[in-house]
């Protein structure tokens, strides 16, 4: 199997360049292929985060059927790569250990409502932007790895996206009012922090600092 090439990665995106408020810069990929072990443990880190995202939603949203379904089957997704990228740091002799989170995800939740039903709407927006730019990484990433690590990232694509709409779509579906002013807002915060100096290197950090 040939590794994609960065025309054919970007048309598996379809919408999410546009979702997100910034492109991934040059500079971060430029680090992030210096730094493959540490990518790769924060890769598998973010698979076990977002696996465990979506069971603590069901836990708290049992009347939501349909976020029952979709998260249900996403976890599991997730586990599986969780898997998946553990296997390949085994062939390489890297060890899985503990990272400390970056800014990321912490500064989109900053912006979270308290109250319900907008906190989920909220939560629902913070998983589409997340598995968004998780997307837009991989293929940003893919064109540059070896040939493995660029298969495996490629096969990713599709899941991920399908996560993003799923997120998106139950944000649209539960929503009173029309979500695109608490997308913008995030939008604006997670472009910021893509595009801003950034002093820890992760899956979603910004700029090596």
């Amino acid at each position: 199997m040939t590794v994609l090439s960065h025309s054919d990665c970007q048309s598996l995106l379809e919408d999410i360049p546009d979702f997100l408020g910034a492109a991934t810069p040059q500079a971060w990929i430029d680090h992030a292929l210096t730094q493959l072990p540490l990518l790769l443990i924060d890769h598998a880190q973010c698979e076990k985060k977002a696996a465990s995202t979506a069971i603590s939603m069901m836990y708290k949203y049992v009347d939501r059927r349909d976020l029952l379904a979709k998260m249900s089957k996403l976890a599991r997704e997730e586990l599986v790569h969780f898997d998946q990228v553990l296997k390949l740091m085994d062939k390489r002799g890297l060890e899985y250990r503990h990272l400390t989170a970056g800014r990321y995800a912490g500064a989109l939740h900053e912006l979270i409502r308290k109250a319900e039903p907008e906190q989920l709407i909220d939560r629902l927006i913070v998983g589409a932007f997340v598995e968004a730019r998780s997307c837009e990484r991989f293929a940003a990433l893919v064109p540059y790895l070896d040939d493995e690590l660029g298969r495996f990232y490629a096969s990713l694509l599709k899941s991920e996206a399908r996560h993003y709409r799923h997120y998106l779509g139950l944000a649209r579906q539960y929503s009173l009012d029309d979500i695109q002013p608490r997308v913008v807002a995030f939008r604006e915060r997670e472009a910021e922090l893509i595009s801003t100096p950034d002093d820890v290197f992760r899956f979603h950090s910004g700029i090596p600092a």
